[in-house]
């Protein structure tokens, strides 16, 4: 396609995080060329929306003629969608996490090795304007070696509606973490430049979710009419690297402790704290210039929604016939490595490897 022509975009998965990107294709210039989902309500309404042709199969989508494709669908149906795409030779973004198991990340990730088009996938904290700061000036060298983050992505009462595919594992494949955990763990490897893992201990809990008084002051979703509840709302877990990097990981969809966002990177010259909620940064060092004192430089960004800015990152690839080399499939099957084996080790009751 020529530089100046727009990507035609189709949209599979037609919920709210669909009409989203949706919104963002448009209002980045793109052309919106339909959409995908099994359900006739959603896509109908979808159509009436954006005055576009909807299909119950990828296949009536392909028939449009489109360059790139976004993947929303229940984590489930991820390796079904974008590898279908993949083979008709269209430039892919995906939903985060990769799928719901480890087995179909890798069947995701070597369909995506050997395609004519790419794979992006949607883990879109990582253009957060002051995690692009942090990045910046951690190539530069100011943090030193970093050694060890702390990553928090806790809700104090957040379950994403009981009885939808959120707390459905077949659907799922797991709850906060899969769901909410997976943002903590793509940022704290990002920190690292995501370095080779070798154990992984984890803990996980369901303690609030099937609970009748599951007492609550802004619900993050809606309860569906079934109450169907089997993964896990809180999860605890140790990260260690081939180089001795370490990662500690809390998160949350329920637990009654306050509301945290906050990653705490340390590095042999100088550190950071990033409050992924609010966009802030602030640097932590030393210096003996005058006298020893320490300092903590509060870092002001620009407020900008980061789907939209991962989205322009993804059609720059599709004009350019070019994967980005950023939030790869390669990246995001190391995070479901890292899903797995927290999963696994909580299911031991003890650390577990992991063999690269």
């Amino acid at each position: 396609m020529g530089k100046a022509d727009t990507v035609r975009v189709g949209i599979v998965g037609l919920g709210g995080i669909g009409t989203h990107h949706a919104d963002y294709v448009r209002d980045l210039g793109e052309t919106l060329v339909g959409g995908v989902d099994v359900a006739e309500s959603a896509r109908d309404a979808f159509a009436a929306e954006y005055d576009v042709p909807t299909f119950e199969t990828y296949a009536g989508l392909s028939d449009e003629g489109i360059d790139a494709v976004i993947v929303t669908t229940p984590n489930k149906f991820h390796e079904q969608y974008v590898v279908e795409a993949l083979e008709t030779g269209v430039d892919v973004l995906c939903e985060k996490p990769l799928a719901h198991r480890l087995d179909s990340a890798e069947r995701i990730a070597a369909a995506a090795r050997d395609a004519d088009g790419f794979c992006m996938v949607g883990f879109n904290n990582r253009f957060l304007p002051a995690v692009e700061v942090f990045k910046g000036y951690q190539e530069r060298g100011r943090f030193g070696d970093v050694t060890h983050v702390e990553a928090n992505f806790v809700r104090r009462r957040g379950v994403p509606g009981r009885g939808g595919w959120f707390t459905t594992k077949e659907l799922s494949g797991g709850g906060s973490l899969i769901d909410i955990g997976v943002h903590a763990i793509d940022l704290a490897l990002h920190f690292l430049d995501f370095p080779d893992l070798v154990e992984v201990s984890g803990q996980t809990r369901s303690a609030f979710g099937s609970r009748a008084d599951y007492t609550y002051l802004d619900m993050w979703g809606e309860d569906g009419e079934e109450s169907q509840f089997d993964v896990d709302d809180s999860v605890t877990a140790f990260v260690r690297t081939a180089d001795g990097q370490t990662v500690s990981l809390e998160v949350a969809w329920a637990t009654n402790r306050p509301p945290e966002h906050d990653f705490v990177v340390q590095g042999t010259d100088g550190g950071a704290t990033l409050d992924r909620h609010a966009g802030d940064l602030t640097i932590h060092e030393v210096a003996d210039v005058g006298d020893p004192h320490f300092t903590d430089t509060a870092v002001e960004t620009r407020d900008e929604p980061t789907h939209r800015r991962e989205l322009a990152r993804f059609f720059e690839g599709v004009r350019a016939g070019e994967a980005p080399a950023r939030n790869t499939v390669e990246q995001a099957l190391d995070v479901q490595r890292v899903i797995d084996a927290i999963y696994r080790s909580a299911d031991a009751g003890s650390a577990v490897t992991l063999d690269q």
